[in-house]
C-alpha cells in the first residue's frame, strides 16, 4: 500500500516536473522569437544575429544570409493585421532578400523616422501632440531631433478661408505706404488671407515658441512607432506590441508597396499630416 502510494506520488511529480519543463521551453522559445528592442529588429530584417540574440560576425557564413532573413521574416509581421496579406508579404520579402543586391536597413541611414504620441499640457489642460524624431549626425555620433511637430489645437490658427472675397490689399497699396494694412491687422481671423498661397502651416515653430513661452509643459509619451522607406518602392510601418504568444515585439504593422515616387511624396505628406 505504502510502495503504491509512492509511486503514485512519484508519477504524479515527473508530470508535473515535465509539464514545468515545456512551459519553460515554451517561454524560451517565445523570448527568442520576440524582438525585444528596435536595433535587434535591424538586426533580424538584416540577418545580423542569432536565435539567442548574439551578434555575427560579417565573416559568419550565416552573416546576412537569406536563409536566415527569410526565417526571421516569418515572425516579423504583425499577423493581426489582416491588410498585410500573403502575397503582399512574399513579395517584399523576395524584394528585399532575393535580388542580386538585397535591401538592408541603415540605422544611421535617411528614409527613416520615428512617430511619437506624446502629451503636454497648456494652459492646465491636456494636449496630444506628435513629434516627428529623426537622427541627425552631430560630430562623431548621432543624435534624435525633431523634424517636425503636429497638433490638432494648432489647426485653427492655420485656417485659410477661400470662399470669401474682398480680403485684400490693393495692388497700389506701396503708393500709400501700406497705411491700409489696418484692413490685414484688424480682424485677428483673417490674417491669413493676406499670406501667401504658398504659405505651409509650421506647427514646429509654434510648439518652439509656446513651450519657450512657459506655455507647455510635457508630460508623458503614449506611443511610439517608426516610418520606413528605406526600401525601394515600399513603405512599412514599425510598431510594439506587448501581448500573449510568439507574435510580440516590434513588428511589421503596416506594408504598402510605392509604385511610383508621388506615391511615395503622397504618403509622407499624409504621415506628416500635411494637407498643402
Amino acid at each position: 500500500m505504502k510502495v503504491s502510494y509512492l509511486l503514485s506520488v512519484w508519477i504524479l511529480f515527473s508530470f508535473h516536473l515535465q509539464a514545468q519543463l515545456v512551459d519553460d521551453m515554451t517561454d524560451e522559445s517565445k523570448l527568442f522569437a520576440e524582438s525585444k528592442q528596435v536595433n535587434q529588429f535591424f538586426r533580424r530584417f538584416n540577418g545580423e544575429e542569432d536565435e539567442k540574440g548574439n551578434r555575427y560576425t560579417s565573416q559568419d557564413k550565416a552573416y546576412r544570409s537569406a536563409k536566415l532573413r527569410k526565417k526571421y521574416f516569418s515572425v516579423l509581421f504583425d499577423e493581426n493585421n489582416k491588410g498585410i496579406n500573403t502575397s503582399l508579404k512574399t513579395e517584399f520579402v523576395n524584394q528585399v532578400v532575393e535580388r542580386d543586391v538585397p535591401s538592408f536597413l541603415n540605422f544611421h541611414g535617411p528614409q527613416w523616422f520615428s512617430e511619437v504620441s506624446a502629451v503636454f499640457t497648456a494652459n492646465g489642460k491636456e494636449q496630444p501632440i506628435t513629434l516627428f524624431m529623426e537622427l541627425e549626425k552631430d560630430h562623431l555620433g548621432y543624435k534624435w531631433v525633431i523634424r517636425k511637430v503636429h497638433a490638432e489645437m494648432y489647426l485653427p490658427y492655420f485656417d485659410r478661408d477661400t470662399t470669401k472675397v474682398g480680403r485684400f490689399l490693393h495692388p497700389l497699396s506701396h503708393e500709400l505706404d501700406f497705411m491700409n494694412l489696418h484692413k490685414a491687422f484688424n480682424k485677428s481671423d483673417s490674417i491669413s488671407q493676406y499670406t501667401v498661397k504658398r504659405f505651409i502651416p509650421d506647427h514646429l515653430s509654434v510648439f518652439l515658441y509656446e513651450f519657450k513661452k512657459g506655455i507647455l509643459k510635457f508630460k508623458s509619451v503614449r506611443e511610439v512607432k517608426f516610418h520606413f522607406f528605406q526600401v525601394d518602392g515600399w513603405y512599412f510601418e514599425l510598431a510594439d506590441f506587448n501581448r500573449p504568444g510568439y507574435n510580440t515585439g516590434w513588428l511589421i504593422s503596416n506594408l504598402v508597396k510605392l509604385n511610383t515616387d508621388a506615391e511615395k511624396i503622397l504618403l509622407q505628406r499624409y504621415l506628416f499630416h500635411e494637407t498643402k
